[in-house]
């Protein structure tokens, strides 16, 4: 038997979510196993809705594209409302509790990723890899060395320090999750 994670981000235009899939698939691809992502965005160019889907399996993927979500990470109110339906019974509902207001149920993991991506970086818009770095920290879905070579990879030149110091807050935060 294989172990096989679907994991769908989504949030809008402009979060970064597109991004923060390919190197979550970058990291799994890194730390030995399958990965395959894919990503659907609307057409506007910042503020539609916008998701990045990854599998991650230690066997063969056949299928390309997330059926029922094992792991929703959610960084808007939208993207929340638009795709919790396609989250399995016992899934893990990931939310950026100050994006994110109204949940579908009540065991979900609340996590203030703009937050801390300003009181980390100053800027807002590495939420996303705060929002990454949680979800390894939390699952180990990933290494934290492979998620930060991927970061250093798949990020813009120059920006990488600040995305790795965005990555490291969210995967203590996340590790502090852990049960």
């Amino acid at each position: 038997m294989t172990d096989r994670y679907e994991i769908r981000l989504a949030g809008t235009g402009g979060q970064g979510v597109i991004l923060a899939g390919i190197i979550l698939a970058d990291a799994a691809i890194r730390d030995g196993k399958n990965a395959v992502q894919t990503q659907n965005y609307g057409p506007e160019a910042r503020g539609g809705a916008s998701r990045s889907e990854v599998i991650i399996s230690s066997g063969e993927i056949d299928y390309p594209e997330v059926l029922q979500a094992d792991i929703l990470l959610c960084m808007s109110q939208e993207a929340c409302d638009s795709y919790h339906q396609n989250l399995k019974r016992n899934g893990l509902l990931i939310v950026d509790s100050s994006q994110v207001h109204r949940t579908p149920r009540l065991d979900v993991i609340q996590a203030n990723f703009t937050s801390w991506a300003v009181e980390e970086t100053g800027r807002e818009i590495a939420a996303n890899m705060v929002a990454l770095g949680f979800l390894a920290g939390m699952t180990r879905l990933v290494s934290r060395e492979a998620l930060e070579k991927a970061v250093i990879a798949r990020t813009p030149k120059g920006t990488q320090e600040l995305n790795l110091k965005a990555v490291a807050r969210g995967f203590a935060e996340g590790e502090a999750q852990r049960p």
